[in-house]
């Protein structure tokens, strides 16, 4: 049993969920091969130098051992890994020098074993207010050094852009231009506001139904080159309503950490049979049972999909509740409660950003979940975080 800080205050007994070497071992065989049904990307996080002598304004001191792992770790239950993105703190502590040489590393490191990558492309580096032209300058050098790895590029959303964009054709004509400077289609991101205040009115209106006309606008004009979107508004029917107007080849990869579920199981064949497949952040500490999940669907067994992926809907809402931007804060915690890394330390010291109420939930929610290979190493971990904070044995 472990004492547990409730949110409104006091403390609760909790029985931690017993060991099942049989499950694990389950788990950990889902399987090596690609997924068929669905294409699914994990973003994945970074692991920090707890030896690093830095400060939250430092540049990113990273484990690149530990790192480089974690995505083996992904690899090998047959996931492609999303990198540089959100989750690995991208804009969060993490420079575009650091987010180059984790490109670099993470696409020799996927050459290796085989693994599937792609990679975001943004202009963070830029550190100033910029010009439309500056910006799409960033955008280029960030792009030609994607696909000189030889990964897939993800076009993120710009905060620059955001900032120096006076209406939609500043945007249409900005991405219109990236597109043709593709050599290979690519992935459109389209991150809500939720997961970062500076992109509220994205795409040049802060109107969803004015801004999605503007981005499928933008898609619609070269659906050669954009291999599908991937959509973080956290509103599985918008998300919906979006796929059903994409052009025929053109995938939506959601994004949402709230209703990833029913979006990737997808309609009913009378209603059109769409679906989503997968670029999320939750996918991160729920890789091992997202891949059993969609290998279950990759036969067709649709209610067995659910019955696996649907009860992690809550760890999910818990880990990405309002703000929405430090859900990474709980996704390493899970990384090192589960034994991927040795430390609870976060680029720009991002570890402090979330409550010990909060980060003994998520720990409860993983546990009932079965997602620690080892739950008396977790219990223990956890213990040694509550001490830290001064909650009694």
């Amino acid at each position: 049993m472990i004492r547990l800080p409730n949110a409104g205050g006091g403390l609760r007994d909790y029985t931690p969920r017993p060991a099942n070497p049989a499950a694990t071992r389950s788990l950990a065989a889902t399987g090596t091969g690609p997924l068929s049904s669905r294409t699914v990307f994990s973003a994945a996080h970074v692991v920090a130098d707890p030896y690093a002598d830095t400060t939250p304004d430092s540049p990113a001191a990273i484990d690149w051992d530990a790192t480089l792992a974690f995505r083996r770790h992904l690899w090998s239950h047959g996931l492609g890994v999303a990198e540089a993105m959100d989750t690995a703190q991208r804009g969060m502590g993490l420079d575009w020098a650091g987010a180059a040489e984790l490109i670099c590393r993470s696409a020799a490191e996927a050459k290796a074993v085989g693994g599937r990558i792609a990679c975001g492309v943004g202009t963070d580096q830029l550190t100033g207010p910029a010009d439309l032209v500056t910006v799409r300058e960033a955008y280029e050098e960030q792009l030609a050094l994607v696909e000189e790895t030889g990964s897939q590029a993800i076009l993120m959303a710009s905060r620059a852009l955001a900032a120096a964009a006076e209406d939609p054709d500043d945007y249409v004509d900005t991405y219109t231009h990236l597109l043709r400077q593709a050599s290979e289609p690519v992935i459109l991101h389209w991150l809500g506001p939720m997961f970062d205040p500076a992109l509220d009115g994205y795409w040049g209106s802060a109107d969803l139904d004015t801004a999605t006309d503007t981005f499928l606008e933008v898609i619609a004009a070269h659906p050669d080159k954009v291999d599908g979107i991937k959509v973080s508004l956290l509103d599985a029917q918008r998300e919906i309503d979006l796929r059903r107007r994409l052009p025929d080849g053109v995938r939506c990869y959601t994004g949402d950490d709230f209703n990833y579920p029913e979006l990737i199981a997808g309609e009913e064949p009378s209603a059109g049979g769409r679906f989503s497949h997968a670029l999320l952040g939750i996918f991160d500490p729920l890789g091992p049972l997202a891949a059993q999940a969609v290998r279950i669907l990759d036969t067709g067994d649709v209610k067995g999909f659910r019955e696996v992926l649907d009860p992690t809907v809550e760890l999910s809402r818990h880990l990405f509740q309002a703000p929405t931007r430090f859900y990474k804060t709980g996704v390493v915690l899970l990384a090192w409660l589960a034994g991927y890394q040795d430390h609870f330390t976060m680029v720009g010291g991002l570890q402090s950003a979330r409550s010990l109420p909060h980060l003994a939930r998520a720990y409860e929610l993983a546990d009932g979940l079965g997602l620690f290979p080892d739950p008396e190493q977790a219990e223990s971990r956890m213990r040694s975080l509550l001490t830290i904070y001064g909650v009694p044995a």
